[in-house]
């Protein structure tokens, strides 16, 4: 459920306004990378923004992937002891769903990876676990994936979040308050240009297109992992991948 205004525990001196932004942001709530829809504070001396799977949580969630589980909200991860996402192998640092019984985390917007990204031509699944390589790292198993319908498509989840990390500061310089950000420029790109490398040894009207398919896999994964996994972010994600 969206609104378009909000009042919010971790933020309580002002209300949080929904809008849409190109600019990516770093979410206050779960301290990851986000892009698209997000609630941001309404002064103009703030700069405070959250994920919308941060800002509007589940107080109690069930995974599909963790059967016997039963996840709780919370604001920070419980304990003393360094905890990562096991979705994503990343840490987590804010926000998470956590099961006390089973002692598993999730990042709120991996708890809330849809299970499927279908843009009407290209179909991708999320699985706990693939036996095939992943189109960024070359390597099985690890974290989550999305995986094509024909199953020649393949990103780890772990994967687009390190790309996000390594380029942070190509991402979002500075947070230095509202607009400070700069639009995607050669960060997100260079995920394109790892996908070419798989195939750098072939030729043909066959491997451009497999590239082209996996590149167009790639931005819907991406705009998944960033917290909006709407058509409009895939185009938005897609533009900048093709300036590259």
């Amino acid at each position: 459920m969206k609104y378009s205004e909000i009042s919010h525990f971790s933020h309580p001196q002002h209300k949080l306004r929904f809008e849409y932004s190109e600019f990516p942001f770093k979410c206050d709530g779960c301290k990851e990378v986000g892009i698209g829809s997000r609630y941001k504070c309404c002064s103009n001396t703030c700069d405070y923004d959250l994920h919308m799977q941060c800002a509007i949580p589940t107080s109690t969630l069930y995974h599909p992937f963790y059967k016997k589980c039963s996840f709780q909200f919370m604001s920070h991860p419980p304990g003393t002891i360094p905890r990562y996402c096991n979705a994503c192998e990343k840490d987590v640092t804010g926000f998470v769903y956590h099961c006390k019984t089973c002692g598993f985390d999730l990042h709120p917007c991996c708890a809330k990876l849809p299970m499927v990204l279908d843009d009407g031509e290209i179909k991708l699944y999320l699985y706990s676990k693939v036996s095939s390589v992943c189109h960024r790292c070359g390597r099985k198993g690890r974290s989550w994936s999305y995986r094509s319908t024909c199953k020649r498509y393949n990103l780890h989840v772990a994967c687009v979040r390190e790309m996000l990390v390594e380029n942070w500061h190509e991402l979002y310089i500075g947070r230095g308050g509202r607009g400070g950000g700069r639009k995607i420029g050669t960060s997100i790109p260079s995920l394109k240009n790892t996908l070419y490398s798989a195939h750098s040894n072939s030729k043909g009207k066959k491997v451009k297109k497999c590239c082209e398919i996996a590149g167009l896999a790639v931005q819907f994964v991406i705009s998944a992992v960033l917290g909006d996994p709407t058509a409009l972010i895939a185009g938005i994600v897609g533009s900048f991948m093709s300036r590259a």
